[in-house]
């Protein structure tokens, strides 16, 4: 069983970056916050890409009784996770100071369609950090304990 990260979050991570890149080429302070956040969030995604957001692929398995022995990487997983966590939580300090920046930048140049969307990528950060984050450690746990021997 490979684990990866459920396709509805993938997406939703290249929506919103996509969205956000689409305003590199604005100049000012728009600009440049713009590109501080995509320069910061892609990093993130990348990183909860390779570790956080996969545990949750199994969620639908796991709701069913279903535990296979390949779903033990998923232990590991969240291992890491647990031990990145206070990086990943300073990380998101960061990019939602680059996000207020942005939003601010974009209220005094009249972008208000980027102040929406720092809105959503703030909320798309909380959601994981509240929600997220916190699932893909429980299913390590879990699966910690029905997989021992």
């Amino acid at each position: 069983m490979d684990l990866k990260t459920p396709n509805p979050l993938q997406s939703e991570h290249q929506e919103l970056l996509v969205e956000l890149k689409q305003a590199f080429k604005l100049e000012g302070k728009t600009g440049k916050a713009t590109r501080l956040a995509a320069r910061l969030l892609d990093s993130h995604f990348a990183k909860e890409n390779e570790f956080v957001l996969p545990p949750l692929g199994l969620l639908p398995a796991l709701a069913q009784g279903t535990i296979e022995p390949e779903m033990a990487a998923a232990i590991n997983m969240a291992a890491r996770l647990h031990d990145e966590l206070p990086n990943l939580r300073a990380e998101q300090r960061t990019i939602f100071a680059a996000l207020e920046e942005l939003m601010a930048a974009a209220e005094g140049e009249g972008h208000a369609e980027l102040v929406g969307l720092a809105e959503k990528l703030m909320l798309n950060e909380e959601i994981k950090q509240q929600v997220s984050y916190p699932t893909a450690i429980l299913i390590g746990k879990y699966l910690q304990l029905k997989l021992k021997p």
